[in-house]
């Protein structure tokens, strides 16, 4: 490692030169799950998309298959098919990929872990494409106090931010009130 950021087809290249290295071991080897992950990663982020999801769907069903005891290997995986799903337009197959993760971390991390709170932000994204404002708007208010617990100005806690403001207000049933009345009762409801 040499310590730069590949791209284009330079990281094409070596995606699949990585998996060709792999390919020839058994379905079980670890280095060829985590190459195919790797090609279908490059392609994900490549232009091309649309062959990255056969490859990440496939490599999903080897990791449960054969990792199923790496729960952070699959939680990856899972996540890496949401992110694809969602660039493909696929917003309600990502969102139950999300959910999944979302609940598994929360499960295993606790909800106050900046992963859980990272994952609960892509759930709250994906909820606010889909239009789905009521429940955008409760898990961003959940996920705000421990996200401000790790700082105001960190990432996380604006991002969350950004989403419950965006929700508000671009939810028809909302009132232009609804933010200040919650922001006046000064519980962790508020924005």
């Amino acid at each position: 490692d040499c310590g730069q950021d590949f791209h284009g087809a330079v990281s094409l290249a070596l995606g699949w030169a990585c998996w060709k290295t792999y390919v020839g071991r058994p379905e079980a080897n670890e280095q060829r799950c985590l190459a195919m992950g790797v090609l279908g990663d490059v392609l994900s982020q490549s232009s091309q998309p649309a062959e990255a999801l056969p490859v990440l769907e496939a490599n999903l069903v080897l990791m449960r298959r054969n990792f199923s005891h790496d729960e952070q290997a699959i939680l990856i995986a899972q996540s890496n098919l949401a992110s694809l799903l969602e660039a493909l337009a696929r917003h309600e197959e990502s969102l139950v990929l999300k959910r999944e993760v979302f609940a598994r971390c929360t499960a295993t991390l606790g909800a106050s872990h900046e992963q859980t709170i990272s994952t609960g932000l892509n759930v709250s994204s994906s909820l606010y494409n889909l239009e789905l404002w009521d429940e955008a708007i409760s898990l961003a208010r959940e996920l705000l106090p421990p996200a401000r617990s790790m700082g105001a100005d960190q990432h996380l806690t604006l991002c969350l931010s950004q989403n419950l403001a965006m929700a508000l207000r671009d939810n028809p049933e909302s009132t232009r009130g609804e933010p200040r009345t919650n922001q006046r009762r000064g519980d962790a409801t508020r924005l």
